[in-house]
């Protein structure tokens, strides 16, 4: 339990700084320098009023200079984060969170992103890739083979190889930043293993496929619109890491 709790509360301070990086990436701004500062005023936020989501309900979603209204997405992300934290720590074993929770972080800035802008930035995306592999590779010497690992690159090269030929054959419904996602997510399912891949990407697929399909009905996008497909990746790969190895079972019987 303790673990879970653990994990949940670091998943709220950094959901917190999610909200930085989702804001400053895509306006190429640095996620550093200045702190924390209100949308409308530009007035610093002190200590007391950034504790996450703590702050925003006592200052029940206001600036406390300008008492101009500050989103309710600031709190959902970090409690979007926190979520995601104590779900991984409870389906996978302590020592491969040190590449997984990072990972995760990593897919709810994105999704955000993708959500906001249609783009997945190289910026974000490409030293993930990197930094996820370096990671796995921690895990697996400190508990594992190398063959998992191995396997996780396998598993990234043929997420990037399958989804850059969807992308060749259809540039309207995929774009490349989500062909240069897949090597990150093809190499984490990948770890778990070669029918964990065929679960992720068929879930993101599915989900992406109905979610386009109620946008439609919705009337809130045309048969012709661009519909970001990041999110759509992110929810089946994360389905695939926690509950793939299940999935892939039960289907397999």
């Amino acid at each position: 339990m303790w673990p879970i709790l653990a994990a949940a509360a670091g998943g709220l301070l950094v959901g917190s700084f999610a909200n930085v990086v989702i804001h400053r990436v895509p306006a190429r701004a640095s996620i550093l320098r200045p702190g924390s500062r209100c949308p409308s005023c530009d007035t610093p936020i002190r200590p007391r009023d950034n504790i996450p989501v703590l702050s925003w309900l006592l200052l029940k979603g206001r600036c406390r200079a300008c008492r101009a209204p500050i989103g309710g997405r600031y709190p959902a992300v970090e409690i979007l984060t926190a979520a995601v934290f104590a779900l991984t720590a409870w389906r996978l074993d302590p020592i491969e969170l040190i590449a997984f929770l990072p990972l995760m972080w990593v897919l709810v800035v994105l999704t955000f992103i993708d959500i906001d802008h249609k783009i997945l930035p190289n910026r974000i995306v490409l030293p993930s890739a990197v930094a996820f592999l370096a990671l796995l590779a921690i895990v697996v010497a400190l508990d594992g083979t190398w063959a998992d690992w191995l396997r996780a690159v396998g598993g990234g090269a043929a997420a990037f190889t399958t989804l850059l030929v969807v992308a060749l054959i259809y540039p309207a419904g995929m774009g490349f930043g989500d062909v240069k996602l897949a090597i990150v997510l093809g190499s984490a399912l990948g770890y778990l293993g070669w029918a964990v891949i065929y679960v992720g990407f068929f879930l993101s697929f599915l989900i992406g496929a109905l979610g386009g399909l109620a946008m439609v009905l919705a009337r809130r996008a045309g048969m012709k619109s661009q519909i970001p497909f990041g999110p759509y990746l992110a929810l089946g790969s994360v389905v695939g890491v926690l509950w793939g190895s299940d999935i892939a079972r039960a289907w397999l019987g």
